[in-house]
């Protein structure tokens, strides 16, 4: 092991812990978008998919500039290079969020509201960020940022 390796392998537990505070940010803005606009009547799963893609823009911007601010090339080109491949990486990501939330809301649903809103709304997202987030840390780590070709 190089002394790049070295180093890389002990930054590692701190990038995910960085990774995984910014996918609590993105887990607020995504909450916060599912619950206004499923109180205003839109259904829960085209709801819940504003709420990823809001986040996903959200916590690209912080991941860029904090998480893995070392990795990447500098530039506008290789930045906006980045954005377009996050969010093609991110599809898998998604994909667990998505169905994860339905099974939950759908198939385990128990009747829990405060105030009139549906609690329950954010245990099923909770399940489906909780299942994403390692999806996507993985795929973000090697295909968007690529922390291992340096």
């Amino acid at each position: 092991m190089d002394v790049r390796e070295l180093g890389e392998t002990l930054y590692a537990p701190f990038r995910f812990g960085r990774f995984a505070s910014v996918g609590a940010v993105g887990a607020v803005c995504d909450n916060a978008v599912l619950l206004t606009l499923t109180t205003i009547g839109v259904l829960p799963e085209l709801a819940k998919f504003a709420g990823i893609e809001t986040a996903i823009a959200v916590m690209f911007v912080l991941n860029e500039r904090w998480t893995f601010s070392d990795a990447g090339r500098a530039g506008l080109v290789p930045t906006l290079r980045r954005l377009a491949t996050s969010n093609v990486v991110r599809i898998g990501g998604i994909t667990v969020q998505l169905v994860v939330f339905s099974l939950v809301y759908r198939r385990l649903h128990v009747d829990v509201s405060a105030f009139g809103i549906d609690l329950w709304l954010l245990v099923a997202s909770g399940a489906g960020i909780g299942l994403g987030m390692f999806v996507n840390y993985v795929t973000e780590s090697l295909i968007t940022w690529r922390i291992h070709r340096r």
